[in-house]
């Protein structure tokens, strides 16, 4: 049990590590990873992914966009599918957060801050800093951690566990709380930390130059990021104990110039998403749009002209002004009909200006040319329940859900669909599910027990909750170390 409780602790600081090594290695990101077999399994790793992503859901800011969920995850399948040693599935996630950060755990999880993508300048950058968490995972320096800490004292890992759970709500207040919980030992972690972070840009760059994103995106990113802290007033307390060596930048640099240099082009879907988030997800700095578009402007190439109507676009209708909107956007999706940013934007327009019909009939059409795609699904869904065809929402959302029972977008919106029929006991079944990914297992059983109490001679439904139930008590109890 101790050594359960040492997982935790230890898996959970270097998560948190992350969060604020990020600034002291100049976003070498992550100090994390897993390691040696004789600590951890493959299996027990994706349990312990399985588990900390559940927590993740109900502490941290995740952003739940279908299209940004797309997109980032179709960089990383790109980049995994060019990595060595790949043995867990990948699963990449964005946090909404002004932190310039990114982590990676157990299970192939991978999350990326929002302000870190913005801070980019090229898709290089960004699939730069996917690879080298990636590097991370397929290098197991997590369980290495662990290993490490096995045959060291374990008591640092225990106090910083209560600022990890901050710092995944809450990077900002977090930081200085996790500073003073590491100061005893931050020396050892240094050394440990600096030795996975190497390790993980060898791994990365190789994995970035594979996938054809430019070499030298990693040592500019990192110049980036060392030039941006030596000019700041008063950098992050984490810089003083975790500086970024200058000899891991140099590794890095002359690592990326025996590839050369190689010109790539960002995609559309990258100015597309940074605007997306600098718009919808960005409560602080109002700034920021005004800002990206600004940079648009001065590059002054094709795909940053159409990222600017998208852009404005976008804008509208966030204040309401949907008409003027939809004149920006219709041109777009004339020109590109199959465009998932566009139709998903317009399909937000119509439902605004109630045109529900003309939505659902461009989401069928755009399915058909794209039957598999889960932002097209979950739009349709939307549209379904906005224009109250409850019935035709739920049908859909019962064959998604399925497919994909960790996502939540689909859960939440079967729950709306089954409101919608005045199906009680299957609403309240939906809703234990969204309890369930944000690890509340035991809210989850209780609402079950409750949809049991709605069913009206309906044996067959009886037996899927209970069974459900099942499952789920079976889940609370392996996962309850973790809890300790």
């Amino acid at each position: 049990m101790l050594k359960k409780a040492i997982a935790l602790v230890l898996s959970s600081t270097l998560l948190l590590q992350n969060s604020a090594v990020v600034y002291a290695n100049n976003i070498s990101l992550p100090d994390i990873g897993t390691a040696a077999a004789s600590t951890l399994s493959i299996g027990q790793e994706l349990e312990m992914g399985d588990y900390y992503m559940r927590m993740l859901r109900a502490s941290a800011p995740i952003i739940n966009d279908p299209v940004l969920n797309q997109y980032i995850n179709e960089i990383g399948k790109k980049l995994v599918s060019k990595s060595e040693s790949v043995q867990t599935p990948f699963h990449f996630y964005i946090m909404r957060s002004d932190v310039l950060n990114a982590f990676a755990f157990f299970g192939g999880n991978v999350v990326i801050h929002s302000k870190l993508i913005l801070d980019t300048d090229n898709e290089s950058q960004l699939a730069s800093v996917m690879a080298h968490e990636i590097g991370h995972v397929t290098q197991r320096h997590l369980a290495r951690a662990m290993e490490a800490q096995n045959r060291n004292s374990p008591y640092v890992w225990g106090a910083t566990l209560g600022s990890l759970l901050l710092t995944l709500a809450n990077p900002e207040a977090g930081m200085a709380a996790m500073t003073g919980t590491m100061a005893g030992s931050q020396q050892s972690m240094i050394s440990f930390t600096q030795s996975n972070e190497q390790e993980a840009d060898r791994v990365g760059l190789r994995t970035l130059v594979k996938a054809g994103f430019d070499p030298n995106a990693s040592s500019e990113f990192l110049q980036k990021l060392a030039d941006q802290s030596r000019f700041t007033t008063k950098p992050p307390e984490i810089l003083l104990t975790h500086p970024l060596p200058n000899s891991r930048l140099s590794d890095v640099r002359s690592r990326s110039l025996q590839y050369g240099k190689k010109n790539v082009s960002s995609s559309i879907d990258y100015y597309l998403a940074k605007a997306r988030l600098a718009i919808l997800y960005n409560s602080r700095n109002k700034n920021i749009a005004k800002l990206l578009i600004e940079d648009y402007k001065k590059l002054n190439t094709p795909q940053s002209k159409v990222a600017i109507i998208y852009a404005n676009a976008l804008v509208d209708n966030h204040n309401g002004n949907n008409q003027k909107a939809k004149e920006q956007l219709q041109p777009l999706l004339d020109n590109d009909p199959n465009n998932i940013w566009y139709i998903d934007l317009m399909t937000d327009i119509d439902l605004a200006m109630n045109n529900g019909s003309s939505a659902i009939t461009r989401l069928q059409a755009a399915l058909k040319h794209s039957p598999n795609n889960a932002a097209l699904k979950l739009n349709l869904a939307n549209a379904y329940i906005k224009t109250k065809n409850y019935q035709q929402a739920a049908s859909l959302l019962h064959r998604y859900t399925f497919d994909n029972s960790d996502d939540q977008n689909g859960w939440e919106l079967l729950v709306q669909a089954y409101g919608g029929l005045n199906s009680r006991a299957q609403e309240m079944s939906a809703q234990a599910e969204v309890q369930a990914l944000d690890g509340d297992f035991e809210g989850a059983i209780n609402i079950l027990q409750n949809a049991k109490r709605q069913t009206k001679n309906n044996q067959t439904l009886i037996s899927k909750i209970d069974a459900r139930i099942n499952q789920i008590q079976k889940l609370q109890k392996r996962y309850a170390p973790y809890r300790r």
